[in-house]
């Protein structure tokens, strides 16, 4: 069986990227290419990359040219795809309403205080959350979510910035290892994860040979989301408190997530600490071929990189105890527009319509 696709944004980043995945999905057929004032161009003119795509006219982003398809994905700013949605299912009420995957932040979140007040706008609702890698509390490999994405047919993407976050700490919350009520994380991220607008800090000029912090001080909208994955993975509900600095560095895409968590008492008094902590990474992810087929743990003393899982769908983690500090360090490095973003999505498609998880995602990096 073949389905048809739609994007719905797929001039941007996040919809090329999706883009580029379809066109080497051996199940899919990719349809209607939609967005909003590039409507009437080629696509060609935005991702001259995609070349058996690049004659293609992109029509507006009205949900009756999307309604025609068996799945949309949505790579839609945040906040649009909420009216977006609405419109498709109130025109789909009847039946026939296709299977809507959305790369943006509209429905993410399960709280609508949190949603309202990082994001300042009408909360959407919640829909399965796409990270098929998620813990539940008491798993040590994720199933329930895998469960959930197999059952449903309105999947949300996670933010990239939060896939790196959560699969760098998760085996450590739900072991009872790591203490989240004093987390840091620091991240370093790829200028792509800003989008296409035009801005004079995102400019070669603002942006060559300079680190730029952003969002600083609790203010960035990736917090509420990654505090509910980790409450998912078995921290206590309102104990999670995460101190969140991501920084803009010079590199078109990629994103490096450096967490550092105290100790438990369960895991300082340990006999072996070093050894129960890697146990738990092993056993969430597992070795390659064996466990995750998207996540790789790094051997020890060998630390993520951003170069080595750039172009793919792959995060690399690694985690260590830094004794001085009293604490955990744990890393991730992920392609932002890869695992980030369009890896994910074809994830939960995959598993949305019954087909192997990792059916035209490559685990394979780009070198150099």
């Amino acid at each position: 069986m073949t389905w048809s696709v739609a994007v719905a944004g797929a001039t941007g980043y996040a919809g090329g990227e999706v883009l580029r995945l379809l066109t080497a999905h051996p199940e899919v057929e990719v349809g209607a290419l939609t967005a909003a004032s590039s409507a009437g161009s080629r696509i060609g003119d935005h991702h001259p990359h995609l070349l058996s795509l690049a004659d293609r006219i992109v029509q507006p982003t009205e949900a009756e040219i999307l309604a025609e398809h068996d799945v949309v994905v949505l790579a839609l700013p945040h906040g649009a795809s909420g009216a977006v949605t609405a419109a498709l299912e109130e025109l789909t009420s009847s039946g026939g309403a296709p299977l809507l995957i959305d790369c943006g932040a509209d429905h993410r979140l399960t709280s609508q205080q949190a949603w309202e007040t990082f994001y300042g706008s009408d909360y959407a609702g919640a829909w399965t959350y796409g990270m098929p890698e998620l813990l539940h509390h008491g798993e040590t490999r994720a199933r329930a979510q895998r469960e959930e994405l197999a059952a449903t047919r309105r999947i949300a993407v996670p933010g990239c910035n939060v896939t790196a976050v959560t699969l760098a700490v998760q085996p450590g919350i739900a072991a009872g290892l790591l203490d989240p009520s004093r987390l840091t994380a620091v991240l370093a991220v790829g200028y792509s994860g800003a989008g296409k607008a035009l801005k004079p800090h995102l400019t070669a000029a603002e942006a060559l040979g300079s680190a730029q912090p952003y969002a600083v001080g609790g203010t960035h909208r990736h917090i509420p989301e990654i505090l509910q994955n980790l409450e998912v993975a078995g921290a206590a509900a309102g104990c999670v408190h995460l101190s969140f600095t991501p920084v803009l560095v010079p590199m078109s895409r990629g994103i490096l997530a450096t967490v550092t968590a105290p100790m438990t008492t369960a895991l300082r008094e340990a006999p072996e600490p070093e050894a129960v902590l890697r146990a738990a990474w092993n056993d969430a992810y597992g070795a390659t071929g064996t466990g995750e087929s998207l996540i790789q743990l790094l051997p020890e003393g060998t630390w993520p990189t951003t170069g080595t899982v750039l172009g793919s769908g792959t995060a690399t983690v690694q985690v260590a105890i830094d004794r001085g500090a009293d604490a955990v360090v744990a890393m991730c490095a992920i392609d932002n527009l890869g695992k980030g973003t369009a890896s994910a999505a074809l994830q939960s498609l995959n598993l949305a319509l019954g087909l192997k998880e990792t059916t035209a995602i490559t685990a394979q990096g780009v070198a150099p």
